[in-house]
């Protein structure tokens, strides 16, 4: 519990910051705009390159797992999707809201289940989420960039949403880390530790413009759809990925890693998509909020009773 505890706490403390700079008369309104182009088109993606180029996947036994990654994260778009017709009849979420609940729904952070992983398992455990971020996060964000542009604009062509997809920074980036890994060379080490430094930018960066973005009266206005992402973010796809994996006779271990991928909260970058391409991106950061404080909680309930299933 501890190190799950230690490893959300300071993204939680990082997002209560930007809030706080946000309010304080010390930071012009507008340099915050400013701070969340970097990270889209430049901080992020050099995160999220370098991590997966980096990662090293020699010692997973990859099928299973990446049969039960592609499955569950496919179905879990595809469910989403799926409920909004029923959100639209019942009334619970509106048009405008429906792609940030998409997008917390179906997004995960990668980076706080390193930190996790990195405390409570063995070095195969972060390189299970490394693989999880090379393999899915290219169908998560066209799927993203899809529902936020449809969502924000009901005229947007098809033509718009392929030019949006093509040009995303994050689908680049982990298009580009890939192409590298099959390539017959590393990465030119300067260049390697150039990429490394700017990553570490990414997340404190990326979380104090959450923060700063956040309006703590959006929870009240929009529960239900901070409720409805939170139990399918945090409840239901943890759930849905372990029947899966266990399905593909993932077992031991790997099912805990696999649990923890599921199990992290959505992540942020998602707020700077929906920011970029005219999402609701005030409500992104209440869920991305609440998510995370609900997390102290949901991870480790996850994490035991996997460790329950594993057991036997």
């Amino acid at each position: 519990m501890l190190p799950i505890f230690e490893s959300i706490l300071p993204i939680f403390l990082i997002i209560m910051a930007g809030n706080a700079l946000r309010r304080l008369p010390l930071i012009r309104d507008e340099t915050w705009p400013g701070l969340e182009q970097l990270c889209y088109w430049f901080l992020y993606p050099a995160l999220l390159f370098i991590t997966i180029a980096n990662a090293d996947f020699s010692r997973l036994k990859l099928d299973a797992m990446l049969g039960a990654l592609m499955c569950s994260v496919l179905l879990m778009i595809f469910l989403v999707l799926a409920l909004w017709p029923l959100l639209k009849r019942s009334g619970v979420v509106r048009r405008s809201r429906y792609s940030s609940v998409f997008q917390t729904a179906v997004r995960w952070n990668g980076f706080m289940a390193l930190a996790v992983a990195q405390k409570l398992f063995p070095p195969e455990g972060a390189a299970v989420v490394a693989l999880v971020m090379a393999t899915i996060i290219i169908p998560i964000n066209i799927a993203s960039v899809f529902v936020v542009t449809r969502f924000a604009d009901r005229s947007a062509s098809w033509p718009r949403v392929i030019v949006d997809v093509a040009r995303n920074p994050m689908i680049l980036a982990a298009a580009g880390a890939v192409v590298l890994r099959l390539l017959p060379f590393d990465l030119y080490p300067p260049l390697n530790q150039t990429l490394d430094l700017v990553g570490r930018a990414a997340l404190g960066m990326g979380l104090l413009t959450i923060g700063a973005g956040l309006r703590p009266g959006d929870f009240l206005s929009a529960r239900a759809a901070v409720l409805i992402s939170a139990f399918l973010k945090l409840i239901f796809f943890p759930a849905f990925m372990v029947m899966i994996a266990i399905a593909f006779g993932v077992s031991g271990p790997a099912l805990s890693y696999l649990a923890l991928c599921g199990a992290v909260p959505t992540a942020m970058n998602g707020f700077l998509l929906a920011r970029q391409l005219g999402g609701d991106a005030p409500l992104y950061a209440t869920i991305t909020t609440i998510q995370t404080a609900l997390a102290f909680f949901t991870i480790p309930l996850v994490l035991t009773v996997v460790a329950q299933l594993s057991s036997g």
